[in-house]
């Protein structure tokens, strides 16, 4: 199996390609327009997107609510190599990026079949969300940054 390189998609190409898989593993699905990716936070968040062989298989993004607190939105891992530790590696990259930019927490949506993925890492539920336009059950969850091991 070759290596996965990380890195932000850093020009038009990259970008289209990135919101493509994001839309095709998270919202196609769900019968989703590809506009419905976008959010007020896009412009300014961090993208993150893993390649394999110059294949995006996984991504994930992180933006600030608060000055102190990051969220994380749009994991996202190809089907077939889910279970494998790559969401690992995109959620630790993901936690390095809040950590460098001084947040001390960090708040996720997590998809109800995704809680168990986030628990192992250290976030905690805490209510259920109803905000998602996917008809998906969601659980806000958190992770303290600011005194844990990352």
């Amino acid at each position: 199996m070759s290596k996965i390189t990380f890195k932000t998609p850093e020009n038009n190409k990259e970008f289209r390609e990135y919101d493509l898989f994001r839309w095709e593993i998270l919202r196609k699905p769900l019968g989703k327009d590809i506009a419905s990716l976008k959010d007020e936070h896009e412009k300014s968040a961090f993208h993150l997107v893993g390649y394999r062989d110059q294949r995006i298989i996984a991504c994930g993004r992180l933006h600030f609510n608060k000055t102190y607190e990051a969220q994380i939105r749009y994991m996202a891992v190809s089907k077939n190599l889910q279970g494998a530790g790559i969401g690992k590696q995109v959620l630790k990259l993901l936690e390095k990026n809040a950590i460098e930019n001084n947040a001390k927490k960090i708040v996720l949506n997590a998809r109800d079949h995704a809680i168990d993925f986030y628990r192992i890492s250290g976030y905690e539920s805490l209510k259920k969300y109803y905000g998602s336009d996917t008809g998906i059950p969601h659980t806000t969850m958190e992770k303290n940054i600011s005194t844990s091991s990352i």
